[in-house]
């Protein structure tokens, strides 16, 4: 008789979405069965469940729903070699295809899948990590060890803290530079404030439109990050920020959620110094206009960038082992397996020093 497991399933996006009974996966070359601690609720769940969120590509079947999580590894399939039953890891809901191309498939784990292209991906590694088990291809998984102090829940942030950590190493952010980070007070937003901290940035300036909320995350961070009110005037924006860094910036960070406008991703822009770059990863219902001659006479660069490289969670993980990156000013709000909608109003309703996350083995 095939072990059965707990698992939430969602029959389409917009259609029912049930606790159920579900074989547990059986493991496969380059495969690893993860015994699931803890899954992270992501704010807009409710509304990808709702079927609300166009952009999405879910399988087009039933699947069970739910992206990074932390867990224990339960067993190894074949061409696994460094991974070892019992050891915590973390898992990336970021899946891209191993195969050497130029342009690899990518999908993410019980979420969506970037285009059609990628939907033999996608059938590969169809359920996410709303479960007791989920079944993770090897290179999505990276070890916990050397991190005892943490609990499962305080760990995962560790996957909150990697999206924008992601963008800061596609921007090469150096030590000694001066940034701004548009969109401080989001979720993503504020974890970038606390990684730019660690990775030696001499002042970071934050922006936003509500002071009270950039002065709590500034009061966490640091006397190096410097809080600054937009009042939606590009230019006098712009200017307020190179007045709080001491001259102009050497890069721009930008992590603004569902903008209306363009206006603070263009202050920001404009605040950057001749070379400087603007790395975009928030979200903007608008087009950004670029100025064209001030672009090139200044030399400027934007980069548009999405999630992270493989490697970055292993990497950022030597930050927070040596208390340069304090992963538990994130505060864990842990709700029960049965809890999902609960959970989800939570995680819709969270402040930006809060991970929602359901316990899986309860």
């Amino acid at each position: 008789m095939e072990k059965q497991m707990k698992a939430w399933r969602l029959e389409k996006l917009g259609g029912k979405l049930e606790l159920k009974e579900a074989p547990v996966p059986q493991v496969r070359a380059g495969s690893v069965l993860v015994r699931v601690s803890v899954s992270s609720i992501v704010p807009y769940l409710k509304a990808y469940r709702d079927g609300k969120l166009a952009v999405y590509n879910p399988p087009p079947q039933e699947f069970t729903i739910g992206s990074n999580a932390i867990g224990y590894v339960e067993e190894v399939g074949q061409d696994v070699w460094h991974l070892k039953p019992g050891q915590r890891v973390a898992l990336s809901s970021q899946i891209i295809a191993r195969d050497n191309v130029k342009s690899p498939m990518t999908i993410l784990l019980g979420i969506t899948k970037n285009g059609d292209a990628a939907l033999s991906a996608q059938l590969d590694w169809t359920n996410g990590t709303l479960a007791t088990y989920v079944l993770a291809p090897v290179e999505s998984l990276t070890p916990l060890d050397g991190l005892e102090k943490y609990t499962d829940a305080q760990l995962s942030a560790v996957t909150k803290f990697a999206v924008p950590y992601g963008g800061l190493l596609k921007g090469q952010l150096a030590a000694g530079e001066t940034l701004v980070i548009n969109g401080a007070t989001g979720s993503f937003g504020t974890c970038a404030v606390f990684l730019t901290v660690a990775m030696g940035a001499a002042k970071i300036v934050i922006t936003g439109r509500d002071q009270s909320a950039l002065a709590k995350v500034a009061a966490k961070a640091g006397n190096r990050v410097i809080p600054v009110v937009l009042k939606g005037n590009v230019q006098d924006d712009a200017q307020s920020i190179r007045e709080a860094a001491g001259g102009g910036i050497d890069m721009a960070f930008d992590m603004v959620g569902n903008a209306q406008d363009p206006n603070s991703t263009l202050a920001a822009l404009l605040s950057l110094m001749p070379g400087g770059r603007l790395v975009i990863m928030g979200s903007m219902a608008v087009d950004l206009p670029i100025p064209y001659t001030y672009m090139m006479i200044n030399s400027l660069s934007i980069l548009g960038n999405f999630m992270y490289p493989k490697d970055a969670i292993r990497k950022m993980l030597e930050l927070i082992k040596s208390s340069q990156l304090p992963i538990d000013v994130i505060e864990p709000k842990i709700f029960k397996m049965e809890q999902l909608e609960e959970a989800m109003d939570a995680a819709e309703a969270a402040g930006n020093l809060q991970n929602v996350m359901i316990n899986c083995q309860s």
